[in-house]
């Protein structure tokens, strides 16, 4: 049995250093947070079907005339909601594709159910109670203010939001997605 007291202590010391690493790592890491609660999102106006852009609301790039954004219904907005930000995207143009590429709006809203407004596109004009959270990241002659409307010159590019609930420290309560059209 000479020799084995030796490997019982390194297993031993190896034990107490991986146990002590899952340990440390798992203090630093901090509370898990848990996914947002769902929110249901439609599209409040008949103009807006989900299927194709509305004529005239595309970017005036490519025709639109005062073009707005789509007015939505929100059910589900949690307890503690103080603001519903609407990130526009358009799935098929990578750059604009996520985060709110085509711009951010935030609209002032409570717990349970909101209407938001269709609110005017590549303008930082907006109606009191809704303001640009962040413009769109288009360049070149596609960099307007504010919100861009759908503007892929009729590619038949898609385009959605996501929606989400933000309580009074800016943390996420709840998200929603919606189909915009195509463009």
């Amino acid at each position: 049995m000479k020799g084995h007291g030796g490997i019982m202590l390194v297993r031993a010391w190896v034990f107490m250093g991986v146990f002590m690493g899952v340990f440390a790592g798992l203090a630093m890491a901090g509370p898990v947070l848990a996914d947002p609660a769902p929110l249901t999102v439609t599209l409040a106006d008949p103009a807006w079907t989900g299927d194709k852009i509305p004529e005239g609301q595309q970017c005036r790039k490519f025709g639109g005339k005062s073009p707005m954004t789509p007015a939505l219904k929100v059910e589900g907005l949690p307890a503690g909601t103080v603001e519903v930000l609407v990130e526009f995207n358009d799935e098929d143009y990578y750059d604009l594709s996520f985060g709110g590429g085509h711009g951010i709006i935030g609209f002032a809203a409570g717990p349970g159910t909101a209407v938001l407004p269709a609110v005017p596109g590549e303008t930082w004009e907006m109606p009191p109670g809704v303001r640009i959270a962040d413009e769109n990241r288009a360049t070149g002659s596609y960099a307007t203010p504010g919100y861009l409307p759908p503007c892929s010159g009729g590619n038949d590019h898609r385009y959605f939001a996501v929606v989400k609930a933000i309580d009074g420290n800016e943390e996420v309560l709840a998200e929603g997605q919606v189909t915009i059209g195509r463009f």
